[in-house]
Parts: C-alpha cells; structure tokens; sequence
C-alpha cells in the first residue's frame, strides 16, 4: 500500500526561474519607487500615511531622526518576530524571502535617494501623488508575489492574537499612526494623509487589476435558447447555463451567465431587450477573468 502525502498548503506553487527571478526584479522596482515617492513626495509635505514609514515621518520631523534608520530600525524586527511567532502560517519560503527583501530594500531605497528635490511644497499635492506613487510601487511588489513588511506584517502578527481580521488589524495600526500625526504635527497633516491612505489603496487595485473592467451577466428569461444562440452567434461570447429556482413560486427557472467586455456591454443589452424585454437581467463587475478571449494566466 503506498501512502500519499499531502501537499502542504504553505508550499509555494511550481514556477520556472524566469518567472521566480521577475518577482524578486518587481520587489526591487516597487520598493524604489515607493522611496522615491516618500522623499519627493511624502516627507516634505509631512504626509504620514499609515505604516511604518508614517511613523518614520513623525519621528523626523518630531525628534530630527533619519526615516531610513527608523525604517530599518522597526522592519527587520518586525519580520524576525512575525517569523517567530507566525511560523509556517507566515507564508511558503518564496514569499518570506521576498518579504524579507522588500523589507530591506524599501529602507535602502529612500536611503539612496534621500538627496532628490522635493517635487511640490503643498500638503494636497503631496497627499494626491504621494498617495499614487505609494499605490503604484506597492502594486508592483505585490505583483512580484512579495510585500515590505511594516505594518502588513505586525498586523498578521496582532491577528493571530487578537482574533480579528488581517484588514481590520492592519487599519487599526495605520489609524493609530496618523491620529499621532494629528497630535505631534497638525490635524490637517493627518486629514491630507487620510487622502492619501485612500488613493493608495486605489492604485494598488489599478496595478493589481488594471483598467480594464470585464461585465459578468446573469440573465433569466423565457426565451432562454433564443437568448443563448443570440449571444453565441451575434456577440462571440461563451455561456453558461445554471439551473436555478425561484424564491417565491419554486419552479426551475435557468440562468444564463455570460462575461462580455466593457465594449460589447451595450451591444449585450440591446440584444436581451429585442429578444425578451420581460427578461430579468443583472449586470456585475468581473475584475479579474482568464480564459479563452480574456486573459492568460500568469
């Protein structure tokens, strides 16, 4: 009798050295262009939004203390306790490794480029392209499959105790930080960094998802094969059939669900109008679709 083991849910999945190697190149890319954003953008508009670089900002311009240092000072402790403790249930090796070197590189990064000009001298401005910037580089590492550690990690860390969620823990922490920013430098530094909280959590969806938003359709109607065979022939798009029932009276109703682009939505909805304007029809978005005429997978 052979015995199988199970595979453990922690090891990464298989992926060539090419595409191993391009994650440890986005983390790199993504964590410089974070520091870059911090110096030109964040600290001399003393935007501290969220995270351990916020309260790099409020210890600079507070106690005079160099935000790399503190970077650095706080990160790698974080990542060597959030090893510790999480242990397995921090992640697979690739993703600790990447997590690592984000941790070390974001540090490294406003280190290097500490001396650039500061781009504008207006909280606004620095919130608004802060906050893209912020979003765009940490998009870049998180599509690298790695992350900078700061406050994502002690939030994992505060979750295993505390029993609430990676997001809520996260938030509580980046919510403390800038009401500190309220108390140690002005209540409208810490209104501009929750602009600038909301625009990066904006941006990484963007990198993460892109612009292109597919629309999934569910569509019930009495005429469903004519519906079906219009939508075959006339828009190229594959359907689903799903057998349903209704709520009220019981009976089997089908369903069929489609995914169609942004351009061919309209298209979509004159089509079940002609057929069956009686039809019940939902439209929904579908941000991620892969598969044959969407996206390959990654």
């Amino acid at each position: 009798m052979h015995l199988i083991k199970k595979r453990d849910k922690h090891v990464a999945p298989s992926r060539g050295k090419t595409a191993l190697v391009m994650d440890y190149i986005l983390v790199i890319i993504g964590s410089f262009i974070v520091g870059i954003t911090f110096n030109v953008f964040m600290l001399p508009t003393h935007i501290a939004s969220g995270g351990v670089a916020g309260i790099s900002i409020v210890l600079h311009w507070t106690l005079g203390w160099v935000p790399s240092y503190v970077l650095w000072g706080l990160n790698v402790p974080i990542f060597i306790i959030g090893l510790l403790i999480l242990g397995r249930s921090f992640g697979y090796a690739d993703y600790a490794m990447k997590t690592l070197l984000g941790t070390v590189m974001l540090p490294l990064s406003i280190f290097l480029t500490a001396g650039m000009p500061a781009a504008t001298d207006s909280p606004l401005l620095g919130a608004l392209f802060g906050g893209i910037g912020t979003g765009i580089g940490l998009g870049i590492v998180f599509r690298g499959r790695g992350s900078t550690g700061g406050t994502a990690l002690a939030g994992q860390i505060i979750q295993k105790f505390s029993g609430l969620s990676i997001g809520i823990c996260v938030s509580i922490l980046d919510g403390l930080i800038v009401i500190t920013s309220a108390f140690f430098m002005s209540l409208e530094a810490a209104l501009y960094a929750l602009i600038s909280i909301y625009l990066t959590a904006k941006m990484i969806d963007v990198v993460q998802l892109g612009f292109n938003t597919e629309k999934m359709a569910l569509i019930i109607s009495d005429k469903e094969e004519a519906m079906r065979q219009a939508i075959l022939d006339e828009i190229d798009r594959g359907v689903t059939r799903i057998t349903s029932q209704g709520g009220y009276t019981g009976d089997d109703r089908p369903m069929l669900m489609t995914v169609v682009s942004q351009g061919e939505l309209t298209h979509l909805k004159q089509l079940v109008r002609s057929i069956d304007s009686d039809s019940f029809f939902i439209i929904t978005n579908a941000t991620e679709v892969f598969g044959k005429g969407f996206y390959q997978r990654t």
